[in-house]
């Protein structure tokens, strides 16, 4: 069994999708270390004949192209490849994106190497990030908050990591359970994150894994809908693992922030609101242990929104 699989959910995105299976194809030693390259057409109305072509021409790498009996959302997405996915460590990467290092495989693999933060074993590794067309680092996507200190480091522990660029060990995740498909849309890096920082596995950035992202420079402003279950989702993260005021000052801030984003889409807050306050009744607290808390804070790890 070779140690690596390939996951890509792909919608709307024919051209873009086809770039990255010829990036992925021309990494080093691309077919003694990937046992599967998972595509999942999310339900898109695309035509994917040219990436089907390309697969029938390109037998050296494992290629499996999957269509999703529906649009299944980024979560339930990844949940649904990851049942053809075999090997021991999983990587994710956005169909809008490309690796720039040829040597990123054999790095995954050496990041994965030898003990992590605390003598935890290294379960997820989050990959650089630059915007494709500047070659700038997108800020949003290193898994700190603290972008001024951490962003020039080669590699450092923390506490969740990029969704569209990151590698993760199969096994942890079969411990954990896989990602949470009631988000459809955001914040589920951080759910998966907290339960398998509660079982003892550490998250690593390396800076030596660099994905190239085609999203402008300027950023996508995400829509009132989006941005409404990201509040709602990280209100429900802080909930079940966080102590209950970090529960009170996200769901707090968070809301403000859709304010501002949205500029004031009254109808969305008190949606978003209601939504929240359902949380008390739907969700169950299982609260990070005491040894969880600690790595939390000791990787600096913003928590109180």
């Amino acid at each position: 069994m070779k140690p690596l699989s390939f996951i890509i959910i792909t919608y709307n995105r024919v051209a873009d999708t086809l770039e990255l299976l010829q990036n992925i194809s021309s990494l080093n030693k691309a077919s003694e270390l990937l046992e599967d390259v998972i595509i999942v057409n999310n339900a898109s109305d695309d035509d994917y004949t040219p990436i089907k072509h390309y697969i029938q021409e390109n037998t050296s790498l494992p290629f499996n192209f999957i269509d999703a009996p529906e649009n299944l959302g980024v979560t339930k997405g990844r949940n649904f490849a990851l049942q053809f996915a075999k090997a021991a460590i999983c990587i994710f990467l956005d169909d809008d994106a490309i690796l720039q290092n040829k040597d990123a495989l054999e790095n995954v693999l050496k990041s994965f190497e030898g003990v992590g933060m605390n003598n935890r074993e290294v379960a997820i590794v989050s990959f650089k990030v630059l915007y494709y067309d500047n070659l700038e680092m997108q800020v949003n996507a290193l898994p700190h908050k603290n972008f001024k200190e951490y962003q020039s480091l080669p590699y450092f522990f923390t506490y969740y990591f990029a969704g569209g660029a990151h590698a993760i060990k199969r096994k942890a995740l079969d411990e954990v359970g896989n990602l949470p498909e009631t988000f459809f849309y955001g914040m589920e890096e951080y759910d998966v994150s907290y339960r398998i920082i509660n079982k003892g596995y550490c998250i690593k950035y390396d800076a030596s894994i660099i994905m190239l992202h085609k999203e402008s420079a300027q950023g996508r402003k995400p829509k009132h809908e989006k941005l409404r279950m990201m509040w709602v989702n990280k209100a429900i993260v802080a909930y079940r693992y966080l102590p209950i005021g970090y529960f009170y000052t996200t769901a707090i801030m968070w809301s403000l922030q859709y304010l501002k984003e949205t500029k004031f889409n009254i109808k969305g807050f008190v949606k978003g609101w209601k939504e929240v306050l359902q949380i008390f009744s739907s969700e169950k607290r299982t609260m990070l242990n005491k040894k969880s808390l600690e790595y939390l804070y000791q990787t600096k790890a913003r928590l109180w929104y």
